[in-house]
């Protein structure tokens, strides 16, 4: 016997997908649009699964709060921007190195951002955007997002003896990514 619980967490953010082709087979036209730069309304819906209630729960919803504050504090209103990305270095102008990342600060959930304490009288719109992004080693795409945070949430619930079961993740209301082990 198994109980299972999810919660919805919603947020905003941006990203590029670098990588993007298209089969024209399949495609009405050949327009790589996910290869600018742009923005969605993203949600993050994840399932928790355990064989054995505690006080009657799978866990407490509160119990997730940590990643409502994760999402809030590193991912909303953020550009996600791979490491490996062509135009990594054009974007982070002074924290690049033939394309190769450098100065950055290692962050906990698994993504880097820059270092910024190296920087002096840089304008602040140019400090505003450095601070935008939150750097990865992949393609940040909704199937590999869904990865990423599956990969936080159950290294925190492992304490509570609580399964991830997937993690989903909305990149509009209308498309969505699953992912589970």
């Amino acid at each position: 016997m198994k109980w299972n619980i999810s919660k919805e967490f919603d947020f905003c953010y941006g990203h590029r997908v670098w990588s993007q082709s298209l089969n024209k087979k399949f495609s009405i036209d050949d327009k790589l649009v996910c290869r600018h730069l742009h923005g969605h309304q993203g949600k993050i819906k994840v399932f928790l699964e355990t064989s054995k209630l505690q006080s009657s729960m799978v866990t407490d919803f509160k119990h997730l709060n940590w990643l409502k504050k994760f999402i809030d504090d590193n991912l909303d209103h953020k550009f996600i921007l791979d490491v490996n990305d062509p135009l990594y270095s054009s974007l982070l102008g002074d924290f690049s190195n033939n394309g190769k990342a450098c100065n950055l600060i290692e962050q906990e959930g698994g993504y880097k951002i820059a270092d910024l304490s190296i920087l002096e009288n840089v304008n602040p719109h140019i400090l505003e955007m450095y601070k935008s992004y939150i750097l990865v080693d992949f393609v940040p795409t909704s199937e590999e997002i869904s990865r990423w945070i599956y990969k936080i949430v159950q290294e925190r619930m492992q304490e509570l003896d609580v399964q991830v079961v997937k993690v989903q993740f909305f990149e509009t209301p209308k498309t969505c990514s699953e992912y589970s082990i």
